[in-house]
């Protein structure tokens, strides 16, 4: 399957050409550094770029001060990973093991040098992003998540760093091995975050750990972007990446993940161009990664609660915690999320054995126990046949009598022959079991009811469009679904009943609900948005 970056182990090592170094060094100055300095600290803005004359920068440990990878950064390689992209907080601890001497060039001039030279752009993202990937799977980063599987609000922090492929390391308090006790140690064996080297985070939240990151970016109120995008699904990623290739100032809002709905999904094996599947978080990552290169901003978690337009035209939206800013266009890409079940403890269980995604993370807890999954769309089936692999055994609960009409037919041929999953049908769970964590479940299945013993159930039912906060400005359906093209009587199959408005993806009323549908409908939106941009400019000037 594919994955976020290349395996930096395996990359041939290539220099960057010397007209390019010589374009670096022409906007940039050279610095020294002594055997001993810090040369880029946990916390600080990824804002300069360090590229390496002579000498060696090693990754330290923040705990022990000790060379933390056995290999540095030596002349021709230079620092950095995708965070560098969004002016993101630096992940690592950077020391000169050497008397060493750098060029560093500001950030953004390197932005514009990538913007020019395409060849340039490609060498830094590939590396930036294989960089990333190994940060990841290591988990070498400032941020460790300790007791995820007993406290609701790290877990929550721990979905939200997994989902974004923030780099962070994850510790379970009953682990005996010295790096485990050595890290909780300084928490207590008590469930905890850590940020930099051994800050708690008190009341951890995943808008706390974003704002030590730099991803829920200081916002300036008192400008006008071109383009607000609400929803960082494929639809609104997509669009993201066309907005930015077309010269449009446009800043995304996501009030969870990059990836949206999609991004729960841990393998896609029907969109095109991946023949052995990519997960739902993977593909939104990489376009999030186009977008940014073409400066496209992503703020995030932030919501949006309310909408409301200004005598001149633009709109202004009005953020979770008071913020305000205001774009000429707004393009709505929130899709959709899952229904809750009407079942008594179900809130209490949510983060404690109670789901609604089914990734690498979640999986962990499906070990040694049987996993249940709701739902009979596309989502469901291929939750059921990822945790197959972790847990005993999977019973997937559907309330029709059949699949076909809800699932693909390669994905329901799968579920139907494979011997780790039961497929329930005309079932439904009717009440759940524990207290502070999820003990199991009640089945009925027509008249009969049955228990089953787990300790995992995952919620994929239903989909509720997220239009709230348009506060009637662009009308919806019945089921809150926002009308477009002729329903909203436009010519424009994305244009909504408000000018300046558009909607992409699940969101749209009548829309096919697929990654690949979205994907196309957020491509192709940018060019209607662009030409609404361009007549109101002029209409205004």
């Amino acid at each position: 399957m594919e994955a976020l970056g290349q395996d930096l182990e395996t990359m041939r090592r290539v220099p960057l050409a010397p007209e390019h170094v010589d374009a670096i060094c022409a906007i940039g100055g050279e610095k020294f550094y002594p055997a001993g300095s810090i040369v880029m600290d946990i916390g600080e803005p990824m804002d300069r770029f360090v590229y390496v004359l002579e000498g060696e920068i090693e990754v330290v440990n923040p705990y022990t001060d000790e060379r933390l990878l056995p290999s540095g950064l030596g002349p021709t390689q230079f620092m950095g990973e995708i965070a560098f992209l969004n002016r993101g907080t630096n992940y690592l601890r950077m020391r000169a093991a050497v008397d060493t001497r750098v060029i560093e060039a500001p950030r953004a001039g390197v932005l514009e040098l990538m913007s020019r030279v395409p060849e340039l752009s490609d060498h830094l993202i590939t590396v930036f992003a294989a960089r990333r990937r190994k940060q990841f799977e290591l988990g070498n980063a400032a941020v460790k998540v300790i007791g995820a599987d007993r406290d609701a609000k790290v877990q929550a922090v721990e979905r939200f760093l997994s989902r974004n492929r923030i780099p962070f390391k994850s510790y379970d308090l009953d682990a005996t091995d010295a790096q485990t006790l050595e890290v909780c140690s300084v928490v207590g064996k008590a469930p905890a975050v850590l940020l930099g080297a051994g800050q708690r985070l008190e009341d951890p939240t995943p808008r706390k750990v974003a704002q030590y990151l730099g991803l829920d970016l200081d916002i300036c109120a008192q400008r006008t972007y071109d383009l607000v995008i609400v929803g960082g699904g494929p639809a609104g990623v997509a669009a993201a990446v066309y907005a930015g290739s077309e010269g449009i100032e446009a800043l995304v809002i996501e009030d969870t993940a990059v990836g949206g709905q999609a991004g729960t999904s841990s393998r896609i094996e029907n969109y095109m161009g991946f023949p052995t599947g990519i997960s739902g978080t993977d593909l939104t990552w990489r376009g999030q990664v186009q977008a940014m290169k073409f400066g496209t901003r992503f703020v995030m978690p932030r919501r949006v609660d309310a909408l409301s337009r200004r005598e001149d035209g633009a709109y202004c939206l009005t953020l979770d915690d008071g913020d305000e800013l205001c774009a000429r266009a707004v393009l709505v890409a929130t899709g959709v999320q899952y229904r809750r079940l009407p079942l008594e403890n179900l809130e209490e269980l949510e983060g404690a054995g109670i789901f609604y995604s089914a990734t690498e993370m979640e999986a962990r807890f499906c070990a040694r126990t049987e996993a249940v999954v709701i739902g009979g769309g596309n989502s469901a089936g291929q939750a059921a046949m990822y945790l197959s692999r972790a847990a005993a055994h999977v019973h997937l609960v559907v309330r029709s009598g059949s699949l076909a009409a809800s699932m693909s037919s390669y994905l329901m041929q799968r579920l139907e022959a494979d011997p780790r999953i039961t497929i329930h049908y005309h079932s439904e769970v009717t009440a759940l079991h524990g207290k502070t964590w999820l003990e199991g479940l009640t089945l009925r299945t027509g008249t009969s009811e049955r228990r089953i013993d787990t300790r995992a159930l995952f919620i994929m039912i239903g989909a509720a469009p997220n239009t709230g906060w348009l506060s009637g400005l662009a009308e919806t359906d019945a089921k809150g679904f926002v009308l477009t093209g002729a329903a909203a009587g436009q010519a424009d199959d994305y244009a909504t009943t408000a000018p300046g408005i558009f909607a992409v993806g699940d969101v749209r009323s009548g829309s096919v609900k697929r990654v690949a549908s979205a994907v196309g409908e957020g491509s192709v939106v940018v060019s209607r948005i662009w030409q609404y941009l361009e007549d109101t400019r002029h209409r205004d000037s």
